[in-house]
């Protein structure tokens, strides 16, 4: 699977998410969806950008229950999306059920991931609230071990952890990685974090960009730069 940049839509309506794809008159990056437009406008907008020609991330992490959130993931898989995630830390049960929910009677399904530790997350911050002592690098490794002994496709870490998880899990096993910015952009809320080109060296198989472009006042020159610096 070739690298690719993922653009975050991270937009609150679906006016100023077709707006932003409009100006790619030559691409169709592959778009992440969140909760904030997901929850703004329903399973229509994925819909409309599907019809679009894009390829989508649904990023909802679900965690509940292994039987809630494998109907959930039923629902889902009717959506026709390319990728969507969960919570690793809702237990290899939970995980499992999920994959079977996703997957349609003909075998079909997207690629699942699992989040392991947000890229906000901190070793002090994951201690102080999570009450979760081990080393943080430590953490990840271990969710990321359960989510391939689930069946699951990747998961999604910091490109810092990417070559350990390679490691652990196999190369074919994917790391999406969000908390990518250009030399000397702001981190924002991000702690996590690399460039396209250290996420590339790092053995990536996708970077998740929000921000750096889409806050950008030229996107698709941004777009631009993240894929020659990431994916070419």
């Amino acid at each position: 699977m070739k690298r690719e940049v993922i653009v975050a839509c991270d937009f609150a309506s679906r006016e100023q998410t077709l707006s932003f794809l409009d100006r790619f008159a030559e691409e169709k990056p592959f778009v992440k969806i969140g909760m904030e437009l997901f929850y703004a406008e329903g399973p229509q907008i994925v819909r409309e950008i599907k019809e679009r020609g894009h390829r989508i991330f649904l990023d909802l992490k679900l965690c509940d229950i292994p039987n809630t959130v494998k109907k959930a993931m039923a629902v889902l898989s009717r959506l026709d999306v390319d990728m969507v995630n969960l919570h690793a830390f809702g237990t290899t049960d939970m995980m499992q059920a999920a994959l079977e929910g996703l997957t349609r009677p003909d075998g079909s399904r997207p690629l699942l991931i699992a989040v392991t530790e947000l890229t906000s997350v901190s070793q002090e911050s994951m201690e102080r609230d999570q009450w979760v002592k081990k080393p943080l690098s430590e953490v990840v490794m271990h969710y990321a071990e359960c989510a391939a002994k689930a069946g699951l496709d990747g998961v999604v870490c910091s490109p810092l952890e990417s070559p350990l998880v390679h490691e652990r899990c196999g190369a074919a096993f994917l790391t999406v990685t969000p908390g990518v910015r250009f030399p000397g952009g702001e981190a924002g809320d991000q702690v996590r974090v690399t460039s396209p080109a250290r996420a590339k060296e790092l053995g990536s198989d996708f970077i998740v960009m929000g921000r750096p472009i889409t806050a950008d006042a030229d996107p698709v020159a941004a777009y631009r730069r993240a894929m020659g610096e990431f994916a070419e």
